[in-house]
């Protein structure tokens, strides 16, 4: 039951354009972004060492964590405002198709529908947010001195904790209306 619930949300996904067009999106925004907040920490690191070389002071800027903290800023509003595409139609398109009786009256149960809807939009958000594991190994190689691997991976997980409550609030809304927008 909750596995096919979770098959047929996982098809529909991949066959309509939006999820392609939200992934990409996605990755579009947080590649610049992070290649963009690098640059400008990094250029901002150069500049305040050179200041304080000629006032003989010792330079202390973290450009890992400092770069972290933009990206991670930056990705929980990318995915406040992308999530919603993801939700919006999981329950309104069953209701607005006529589906939503025939799945209510098969022999599976409210729970199993909801939880397997979820986990394929929240399997498609840790999809979406895979690549971005990229510019975390990114960071850990070329820094110095490395940064914990801890603080990494919380800000990755963290942001995926802050999909799926921002997924179950979309689909909770999902199942209120009929129209998707």
């Amino acid at each position: 039951g909750l596995y096919a619930i979770y098959r047929k949300e996982m098809g529909h996904y991949f066959v309509s354009p939006v999820a392609y067009v939200v992934v990409g999106v996605f990755l579009a925004l947080s590649a610049f972004f992070f290649n963009y907040f690098l640059a400008a920490v990094m250029q901002q690191a150069m500049q305040m060492q050179m200041q304080e070389m000629e006032m003989g002071m010792h330079p202390n800027i973290d450009v890992t964590m400092e770069v972290m903290r933009a990206f991670f800023g930056l990705l929980s509003t990318l995915v406040l405002f992308l999530t919603p595409m993801l939700t919006m139609g999981v329950f309104s398109e069953e209701r607005k198709r006529g589906t939503m009786e025939l799945l209510m009256t098969s022999p599976i149960t409210e729970i199993q529908i909801v939880v397997g809807k979820f986990l394929a939009s929240v399997t498609l958000f840790a999809i979406m947010l895979l690549p971005t594991a990229a510019y975390l190994v990114f960071i850990y190689v070329h820094s110095d001195p490395v940064p914990p691997w801890r603080l990494l991976v919380a800000g990755d997980v963290g942001v995926m904790l802050l999909g799926g409550g921002l997924l179950s609030l979309g689909s909770f809304i999902s199942s209120l209306t009929e129209n998707q927008l």
